[in-house]
């Protein structure tokens, strides 16, 4: 067994000072003249710097004219051990954050094969490195994200969704309450009111946010059932309508509003309200 290094103080003196500004530290103050590291030779603190940037103990950044260096966070017991070919995989989805990586943007990233790829996702699977992700809008693909991380909205679909389908059952019940609850009110209720509500009754088995509870009510009012009103301090309030829409009329029937050649249709002409079988039997209904 090798024996430990001796702690290095010219190394420590520079990591210790790192800590101290985790936006990074520059370099006028670990090889300025007069920096707070100027005791000990120039050429200790520059070798001690490469030693420490080889090690990856310490990571070197641009912030316009200015070198910076900042203190690494400590390595994670999970990354113990990875290949070179395992940490680009890792890194290419690390880069994707909350949005996740395809499998095939990996494979563009990392130059490797995509049996490789395959073999790099279940060994970092294992290690509960990553984790893959279905996407509502593309089920056949394949995305890996950090095995911390919570999927974004548009992969998963949000608050509506459940094992990425949607569901109706759920979105059903929580209209229905919330419609209950705007028409017994006495005073029209907010949105922050009605999201109240939900949450005291225990009715989501998520975490609703006031905007998933605002698309709830959007759709009321495009129902026809509920609207919209502003008070006195101009704060939005809900309410039944006052006249509510019939589920059909006569008008709604019309076949001239859904008709493919309805430009082309004038008295006299070949296609003219006269001679429309559907217009006719609308008439005679």
């Amino acid at each position: 067994m090798a024996p430990k290094a001796a702690p290095n103080p010219v190394e420590d003196a520079i990591l210790q000072l790192c800590a101290q500004y985790p936006n990074g530290t520059p370099n006028e103050q670990v090889t300025g003249p007069t920096g707070p590291l100027s005791s000990f030779d120039l050429s200790e603190r520059v070798q001690a710097l490469n030693k420490l940037l080889a090690s990856h103990k310490l990571s070197i950044l641009q912030q316009g004219n200015q070198l910076l260096y900042r203190a690494a966070a400590p390595q994670d017991a999970r990354m113990s051990g990875m290949s070179p070919e395992e940490m680009l995989v890792y890194q290419a989805i690390k880069e994707s954050g909350t949005k996740g990586c395809w499998t095939r943007d990996m494979k563009v990233k990392t130059n490797l094969a995509q049996p490789q790829i395959t073999k790099i996702l279940k060994a970092l699977e294992t290690r509960q490195l990553v984790k893959s992700v279905k996407n509502v809008n593309n089920p056949s693909r394949k995305i890996y994200m950090l095995y911390e991380l919570q999927p974004d909205q548009e992969l998963t679909g949000g608050a509506w969704y459940s094992d990425s389908q949607l569901d109706q059952q759920f979105i059903d019940v929580l209209r229905e309450a919330c419609y209950r609850l705007i028409d017994t009110s006495q005073d029209h209720p907010t949105v922050k009111d009605i999201h109240a509500f939900i949450h005291a009754k225990g009715l989501a088995r998520v975490q609703l946010k006031e905007q998933d509870i605002l698309t709830l009510l959007q759709t009321l009012i495009a129902d026809g059932r509920i609207e919209s009103i502003f008070d006195d301090q101009d704060e939005e309030r809900f309410r039944p309508v006052v006249l509510p829409l019939p589920d059909d009329t006569p008008l709604t029937g019309i076949p001239c509003g859904v008709c493919p050649v309805m430009d082309q249709c004038h008295e006299g002409g070949q296609i003219s309200p006269q001679t429309c079988i559907y217009y006719k039997s609308w008439l005679e209904f």
